[in-house]
């Protein structure tokens, strides 16, 4: 399963490609000088489907927004936004005339009115045109040079830039993006002729695929620009893109198993789908951007900057054990090449699994039980054929905390991180495994009722110490869970910040197409909303992933996170009083460990380059930054290598050979086996290990008896 659209961890994916979208009213003709193309039309289908829209909106989302002009100008602002985030292509004139209508648009769309914003997006057309032909006349100009030995800079985000003023100031912009990505191609490793050749095809194939936009992409564009503002779930998907969505819900995808979305011209990798290819080869992270994509090892890499999210998709989709390689930015790093072999998601890559950690306490050995839980999975199809041995996430856990507690481990380790979600039912009764009758999860509806029909219903199986792990990239099923944990006392959460992904879809069906919609949102027994803030743990620890580009919070129109009234629920133990001890023993450690201080200083590496705000077009400086870059991961790595008794690298070149000898050793590692539990390289696991042994020491009531109840 390797397709998407805005994250959205669980149950819930979102499709919000940037398609070259387009918005808005106009009033007053606005001269070109391209070549005139054709206006699109809206259909009576899509006005239909955009009064049906509205209603639905109106009535069954959970946020209650007026539809008003406040909203007509937040609609018009987004819709600019997301055809020209970078603000490159529309003039300031452009956008002064949008403007004169900026009240206008909540009636268009009640009314089903798409004519203004069919107008706005061929204004838009007529501008990337332009400007496309402008940048391959300049990359067919045999007097234009790149030499690359001036001063000038690129700002690397302009979303808060002001419009060009005029073609003039258009021109000198575009002529510092067209150096920079002549100059980006060169230090890949191509010739300046090579890097026109790549880019003169780029931009004939963003040309044609702007020529060929048809009223469903403007439609899907437009439409999308007005939900989004309720939340960054609610979203229309057409008929084509409802394929998508359910061809990925239903997890029988063959490709890489990464969830991706469409971010300004490149494709965005935002989660990788547990016991996948791309999660098991292990070289694609979150956050990376897909710049090329080729078949087989051999096959051309085929550059993809500026397609559309679902074009990309179809080039790394394929049969099943066949490869795709991917060219991928990670960072500020120089691209690099990804090799993955396709496949299907299998339950048995998905499936929980044990292992035992043997913690020193300068006594004696201490054996800790662990359980990795990648998702939250329930056979359906096995269940429904009444297969008595059907695979679910609860039943495999019940019977590894059963071999566990027969081999004698003092506590149990829950790892939960890099788990976007899944079945509520299951995390619901995951949590009932860990304490007795009691609700997990409440749910508010839009109208403001209450539910809290999630229970725990039976007598804890387990009832010893317990740490749960979780990380950025754990969500929905997994808060839920890790929130009641924490919520009953039953265990100490440590590890980093979660996702924050705490409201619930659903899929109606329109005139045409389908609109999935937020309808109501998680809290916790405690009365927390696991919405926004997601959980926070008792003990923290690092964790490379910048907050800033994943996670609910990332989202500028996400569901505030807030409050309601407690449930009824008791509290197992009372940590108050070892958390800080806990916390205490735990930085000291951390502050001897050589893993986790390198896996510091990685995280306020990688915060101290994203805090640049232009990048040079001088060669010779961008080369004194990317070897600057890998001296200090070098130091830092032998920093490491030193601390450990290993032997350092004694300059870059043994670095940069040792970083490839580990990928293709991981991608080997990869093909030859499922996913596994590494207990003797996780230095943040092993960690939680001490953590565990310091709890079971600094009790002081047994932790199997229940209190306060």
């Amino acid at each position: 399963m390797n397709f998407s659209s805005r994250p959205r961890p669980g149950f819930n994916n979102l499709f919000l490609a940037r398609l070259f979208w387009g918005f808005v009213a106009i009033s007053a003709a606005i001269s070109v000088t391209a070549a005139p193309l054709k206006p699109l039309e809206p259909t009576q289908a899509q006005s239909a489907t955009t009064i049906d829209i509205i209603d639905k909106l109106a009535k069954r989302h959970y946020r209650n927004l007026p539809i008003d002009d406040k909203l007509s100008e937040e609609f018009l602002k987004n819709y600019l936004k997301t055809l020209d985030p970078a603000r490159l292509y529309f003039l300031q004139a452009d956008v002064d005339n949008f403007m004169k209508e900026k009240n206008q648009h909540d009636d268009y769309l009640k009314k089903g009115n798409l004519k203004p914003g069919f107008a706005i997006y061929h204004v838009y057309q007529q501008r990337v045109v332009e400007r496309l032909e402008w940048v391959l006349a300049q990359l067919a100009d045999p007097k234009r040079t790149f030499d690359f030995k001036g001063k000038d800079r690129v700002e690397m985000n302009r979303e808060a830039a002001p419009w060009p003023a005029d073609k003039a100031e258009a021109d000198e912009l575009w002529r510092k993006r067209l150096e920079l990505s002549v100059l980006n191609l060169k230090l890949a490793g191509k010739t300046v002729d090579e890097a026109k050749v790549t880019l003169e095809r780029r931009y004939k194939n963003q040309l044609n695929r702007t020529t060929q936009q048809n009223a469903q992409d403007v439609y899907e564009a437009l439409i999308n620009s007005f939900t989004v503002l309720y939340d960054p779930h609610t979203n229309y998907f057409s008929p084509r893109t409802s394929e998508n969505f359910n061809i990925n819900m239903s997890l029988q995808l063959e490709g890489i198993g990464a969830v991706l979305q469409s971010e300004d011209e490149h494709t965005k990798v935002v989660r990788l789908v547990a016991g996948g290819p791309a999660d098991k080869q292990g070289q694609l992270k979150p956050a990376d951007k897909i710049i090329g994509v080729g078949q087989g090892m051999e096959g051309e890499i085929v550059d993809v900057v500026g397609w559309r999210l679902d074009e990309v998709v179809d080039k790394i989709r394929g049969k099943k054990d066949t490869v795709v390689r991917l060219e991928v930015l990670s960072g500020d790093a120089e691209p690099k090449i990804v090799a993955i072999r396709r496949g299907t998601v299998k339950l048995e890559d998905q499936a929980a699994q044990k292992a035992i950690i043997e913690i020193s306490d300068g006594k004696r050995k201490r054996k800790i039980g662990v359980i990795d839980i990648p998702a939250f999975y329930h056979d359906f199809e096995a269940y429904r054929r009444g297969d008595q041995n059907f695979r679910s996430t609860t039943r495999d856990v019940a019977a590894l905390l059963r071999e566990l507690q027969d081999e004698n481990v003092e506590g149990i380790i829950l790892d939960l991180r890099n788990n976007g979600g899944g079945s509520l039912q299951e995390a619901t009764m995951l949590t009932d495994l860990f304490i007795d009758q009691g609700p997990v999860v409440q749910i508010r509806e839009a109208d403001g009722r209450i539910s809290q029909h999630n229970r725990a219903r039976s007598r804890a199986l387990y009832r010893g110490p317990l740490v749960v792990m979780i990380n950025r990239l754990s969500a929905s099923a997994s808060e839920i869970f890790a929130g009641a944990i924490q919520d009953y006392n039953r265990g100490v959460i440590v590890g980093s910040q979660s996702f924050g992904k705490g409201t619930v879809q659903l899929l109606s069906d329109l005139p045409e197409g389908q609109l999935k919609l937020t309808e109501s949102k998680f809290y916790r027994v405690s009365g927390d909303s696991t919405q926004h803030r997601g959980i926070i743990p008792d003990i923290s620890m690092p964790m490379l992933i910048d907050h800033q580009e994943v996670g609910e919070s990332a989202y500028e129109t996400a569901l505030p996170w807030d409050q309601i009234p407690s449930a009824k629920h008791g509290k197992y133990f009372d940590f108050s009083q070892i958390l800080p001890v806990l916390d205490k023993q735990h930085r000291e450690r951390s502050a001897k460990d050589p893993d986790i201080i390198l896996l510091q200083e990685q995280v306020a590496l990688m915060m101290r380059n994203k805090e640049r705000t232009a990048v040079s077009l001088n060669e010779e400086e961008r080369l004194k930054e990317k070897e600057n870059l890998e001296r200090e991961q070098m130091v830092l790595e032998n920093k490491r290598r030193v601390a450990k008794g290993l032997k350092p690298f004694a300059n870059l070149e043994e670095y940069r050979a040792y970083e490839k000898e580990e990928e293709a050793t991981a991608e080997k590692v990869a093909s030859e086996s499922r996913r596994k539990i590494n207990v003797e390289t996780d230095a943040l696991l092993n960690e939680a290990g001490y953590i565990l042994v310091d709890m079971v020491d600094l009790m002081k009531t047994p932790l199997q008896q229940v209190a306060n109840f």
